[in-house]
């Protein structure tokens, strides 16, 4: 008897998210997030007895934006609709976003800047003078996906030598939540580094759809338990200056101030200095 022959089943190639999906499924869950960290209080609703969901409902948010329940509702299931900036105006005073969030939340919906000014991409000679003159303070060139360009000879004081790193690891988000020299000699590591995260996510906004960025995610969301803890937060920020302690073997404490120097039209590739903020770190850094 002879048998019939199988049919063999054409195999279905998935289809890459395009750069606008990448965007609506992040807004969705941007705004999911924002939504249920609100207590109806907060925004002036009584108290209704025991809720399923934390936070605020959908078709309350509707309600106190003055936007359709089914509108928002597909706006936070990351349909393919058109938002208008008056609208994103009252859902991000709704949901009470601050500075950063409301920016991300713009940049997300694609409504704020149409045509984005390309990011510096390079580190000129001027830069590189730049780095040298400001030896024995540390300096160092990184863009928003926090990828190391170039730094000065005193930097390696801070990250280790990373020469002796493959490209890839050449990254501060990297080095602050993997085992190495600066996530050991940063004092405090721990609180510094959900401020890095919320800063890559806001910069992630403009790039969703590039492999080096889903690659750098992919990369730390399998290795630290403690990035992706951070990155399940959902918050954004934007960089600033601050402060950094760091305990420098054969050398000690230095407690310093940071700097942003911008190297182009928007806020990527940017210098950063290190500056002793008292005396002693003032004395320590000539040791560097």
């Amino acid at each position: 008897m002879t048998q019939a022959p199988q049919a063999h089943s054409t195999p279905v190639t998935q289809q890459p998210a395009s750069p606008g999906d990448v965007r609506r499924h992040e807004l969705a869950a941007f705004l999911r997030s924002r939504r249920e960290r609100i207590a109806p209080e907060q925004v002036g609703l009584p108290m209704t007895g025991r809720r399923r969901t934390p936070g605020l409902r959908r078709e309350e948010v509707a309600q106190l934006a003055a936007v359709g329940v089914t509108w928002y509702t597909w706006l936070e299931q990351g349909r393919a609709i058109q938002v208008s900036a008056q609208v994103l105006d009252a859902v991000a005073r709704t949901l009470l976003l601050d500075q950063s969030e409301r920016a991300h939340l713009f940049t997300l919906a694609g409504a704020d800047d149409p045509a984005p000014v390309r990011q510096c991409l390079s580190v000129t000679t001027g830069v590189r003078l730049l780095l040298k003159q400001m030896e024995p303070y540390p300096a160092v060139v990184i863009n928003s996906r926090y990828d190391v360009l170039a730094y000065n000879r005193t930097y390696p004081a801070f990250v280790g030598d990373l020469e002796e790193l493959p490209p890839e690891d050449r990254n501060l988000l990297w080095l602050a939540f993997t085992p190495s020299h600066f996530r050991k000699v940063l004092i405090d590591y721990r609180s510094e580094r959900p401020g890095m995260v919320a800063r890559f996510r806001s910069a992630m906004a403009d790039h969703g759809s590039e492999p080096a960025w889903k690659c750098l995610l992919t990369r730390l969301r399998k290795a630290s338990p403690d990035f992706e803890e951070s990155w399940q937060q959902h918050d954004v920020a934007l960089p600033g200056n601050g402060v950094k302690r760091f305990q420098v073997p054969g050398v000690g404490l230095l407690s310093c101030e940071y700097t942003n120097f911008w190297l182009g039209p928007s806020q990527g590739t940017r210098m950063i200095a290190y500056t002793p903020l008292d005396e002693e770190s003032r004395t320590l850094m000539q040791r560097l």
